[in-house]
């Protein structure tokens, strides 16, 4: 194989690895869609019966594309062309049909048709949506040509008044492409004036640098005219030759004449015709498909340094999405049992960076400690149990029958119990709010484990033990906190007490002092002694409640958060840890078009770098 076939080959084989993976012009607009596009191909533009239909099969040297009057092609056709060794067999496959191969061409053409209607129905309405066609023969040039709907002026019945501008735009988003060439068919028993491929081509192509011009139907034209103005460039210059193209008649299509006589019958035509005779040599469908060839090999060659830098590109982004998405698991149940513990760690590595302020998060239990805790403890309706009512009301109730002598102790310890009862709802609150803010950061921690994304089992069940041991760790820090509480119940600071009989002494008057026992202002001196002991303890519950909520949560959850789920997952067998390891088919599906795509691209720039060295 030469290196010219080399070359297009290559770009046929990229375009087509590119094809079934989905990578193909039209797709997506990333790095990968832009490779098919980075590639040249030839666009085949006409007006309907123009003779575009025969070019292509005497290009292919196959009878396979429907025929028929008025819009026949109303897909655009991705034809692919591969040359094989001499005297291999002819065969085509459909992209939609993969791995079936096609031997009997006349089904070719049944296939087209079907999966034309399969679209668009059976009316003459048309689809962007390519059908992509590979013809392997030996008798063929490497090539691309993309087949489009014919260019028609008016909308016939059964067609929307749009038709006319669809089939334009649609041809339109192929030959404005910067690396398509564009094969502009025009009959030759027509005004080359009026050529809807010309015009078109010219609307994108202005300088004629892309446009490769076909005249087809030189036998039709009338007696005593001929296309020599065309063809030698003086009716409209084009930057390459015109090629003139001789089709078989209606009648050897009805006669199915073999495409191999067909091209005989083309060459005697311009070999004896007196017209084109000494242009022979550059006439018929087998210069323009070498001319073709000879140009793709010359835009591939200029184009092979951008090629392989996106090709480069393309490969990094590969490697990075592929280091993203994760390796393939292994198979036996150690390795999954040490990938799932690395997981794990991982997860927690995470989960203390966002507690000891690596990464945001753990900044709001310092929050809850210095903000919710102080406003709840201000807002604890102390004022309301210390009223001179209320301890005129707990005091007497304590007293019973006999009033107190001296100063009421039994008021005073229900009055201190009551008020050290209200500090158990902002230390619960505490636990309840720090246990939320641990909550949360499991699950953020677990969305920032770029290796757990890939298995929603495994995630599903490190947030089920995180939780369970998160609840553990609430209720410890529950129980402790209410302890602190209950002890500052339990026994009353003595120094407190010892303060009151030296108050009566100061007076220096027990009988003024008695007479004042039961009036407002000894009430209100009750509740400000007891509001004073209250606001001592406090601050004292302020300090040792977020200790102990840090000592039974916060710490726990840093050092022994997955240890119970450690103990379960080492007892488990081989057949469950793949459970753990099953992967959202997505990302699975989605590594394995990474690692085809990868593949794909290596290979390619290994033969690029081949083909590049052989020059």
């Amino acid at each position: 194989m030469t290196t010219m076939e080399s070359l297009i080959g290559l770009v046929n084989r990229i375009q087509r690895a590119c094809t079934m993976l989905g990578d193909y012009g039209g797709g997506d607009n990333n790095a990968f869609s832009s490779l098919w596009e980075a590639l040249p191909s030839v666009a085949v533009v006409g007006g309907q019966s123009s003779g575009k239909s025969s070019v292509l099969e005497s290009i292919v040297g196959r009878d396979f594309l429907p025929r028929g009057s008025g819009i026949v092609t109303r897909r655009p056709l991705v034809l692919q062309l591969h040359k094989t060794e001499d005297g291999s067999q002819e065969y085509a496959e459909f992209l939609h049909l993969a791995r079936r191969k096609f031997t009997d061409f006349s089904l070719v053409r049944k296939e087209i048709q079907d999966e034309t209607d399969r679209i668009t129905g059976k009316t003459k309405q048309i689809s962007p949506v390519p059908i992509h066609l590979s013809i392997y023969s030996p008798n063929v040039v490497n090539l691309t040509l993309i087949d489009l709907p014919g260019l028609t002026k008016v909308a016939v019945e059964g067609q929307p008044e749009s038709i006319v501008q669809d089939i334009e735009s649609m041809v339109q988003t192929y030959v404005e492409k910067p690396n398509c060439i564009i094969l502009a068919i025009s009959p030759a028993n027509q005004d080359i004036a009026t050529s809807d491929a010309i015009k078109l081509a010219r609307e994108v192509d202005p300088t004629g640098d892309r446009t490769f011009g076909v005249l087809t139907k030189l036998d039709l034209m009338d007696k005593g005219t001929n296309a020599l103005d065309v063809l030698e460039g003086r009716s409209y210059r084009l930057q390459h030759p015109w090629v003139g193209i001789v089709n078989r008649s209606q009648a050897d299509i009805n006669k199915n004449v073999d495409m191999i006589v067909a091209r005989r019958k083309e060459r005697e035509y311009f070999a004896t015709s007196p017209d084109y005779g000494h242009l022979a040599s550059k006439m018929g469908s087998e210069y323009l498909a070498k001319l073709l060839s000879k140009h793709l090999e010359s835009v591939i060659r200029a184009r092979i340094p951008s090629i392989t830098s996106l090709i480069n590109k393309s490969i990094d982004e590969l490697e990075s999405e592929m280091d993203h998405l994760g390796r393939p698991i292994a198979v036996d149940a150690g390795a999954q049992l040490y990938t799932i513990l690395e997981m794990c760690r991982a997860f927690e590595r995470i989960y203390k960076e966002h507690l000891e302020g690596g990464r945001p998060g753990g900044d709001r239990i310092y929050g809850v400690f210095d903000n919710q805790l102080p406003a709840a403890l201000r807002k604890l309706p102390f004022d309301r149990h210390l009223s001179p009512h209320n301890v005129r009301k707990v005091v007497s109730e304590a007293d019973g029958y006999q009033p107190h002598l001296i100063a009421p102790e039994q008021g005073y310890r229900r009055l201190i119990d009551g008020a050290l009862n209200y500090f158990r709802g902002p230390a619960e609150a505490s636990v309840d709010a720090v246990h939320f803010v641990l909550k949360e950061l499991v699950r953020k921690s677990i969305g920032e484990t770029q290796e757990l994304r890939r298995f929603p089992t495994l995630q599903a069940e490190i947030a089920a033990a995180s939780n369970e041991a998160l609840e553990r760790f609430r209720e410890d820090g529950r129980k402790t906190v209410v302890r602190l509480v209950d002890m500052e119940s339990s026994y009353l600071t003595v120094d407190f007490f010892r303060r009151l009989p030296q108050e009566v002494e100061k007076g220096g008057n027990p009988a003024a002092s008695t007479t004042d026992r039961y009036a407002e202002g000894h009430f209100r001196r009750i509740g400000s002694n007891v509001s004073s002991y209250v606001g001592m303890v406090s601050e004292t519950l302020k300090n040792t409640i977020p200790k102990a909520v840090v000592f039974c949560q916060v710490r726990e959850a840093k050092q022994s958060l997955l240890n119970h789920f450690y103990i379960q997952i080492g007892k488990k067998e081989g057949k469950q840890l793949s459970l753990l390891l099953d992967e959202d088919p997505a990302l699975m599906e989605r590594r394995q078009q990474c690692a085809k795509r990868l593949e794909l691209y290596k290979a390619a720039r290994d033969e690029i770098d081949s083909v590049s060295w052989a020059r």
